[in-house]
């Protein structure tokens, strides 16, 4: 897959934590939520600011710039449907972490 971008172990993030990946579309912030991994673009839909220094409390993110908050499962803000940040499916091949960045997941998540 040209679209699978590999973690390195030294990378993952801890719990509670996050990774920031460069690739040639763009960036791409790993969270580990209890956990879970998730995989978002590092833009926020609403003005594109940066969302990495985001404020993370559980499963959802606050944009830094406008304030509004994302919830890492669904991609959606509260009470939004239909709008919120791209993700990305995270697979575990032999014992390493890719970032499927060619398949983003477009449903919603049931929470």
């Amino acid at each position: 897959m040209s679209g699978a971008l590999r973690v390195p172990a030294e990378r993952l993030p801890v719990r509670g934590g996050r990774s920031l990946f460069h690739h040639e579309k763009g960036i791409v912030l790993l969270f580990d939520v209890e956990g879970c991994l998730y995989a978002v673009d590092d833009r926020c839909p609403h003005a594109g600011a940066s969302l990495f220094t985001g404020r993370l409390d559980g499963r959802w993110l606050q944009c830094p710039a406008h304030g509004l908050k994302f919830d890492l499962a669904s991609g959606c803000p509260a009470g939004i449907k239909g709008f919120g940040v791209r993700r990305y499916p995270v697979e575990w091949r032999a014992g390493e972490c890719f970032l499927l960045l060619d398949e983003p997941i477009t449903e919603e998540v049931p929470v």
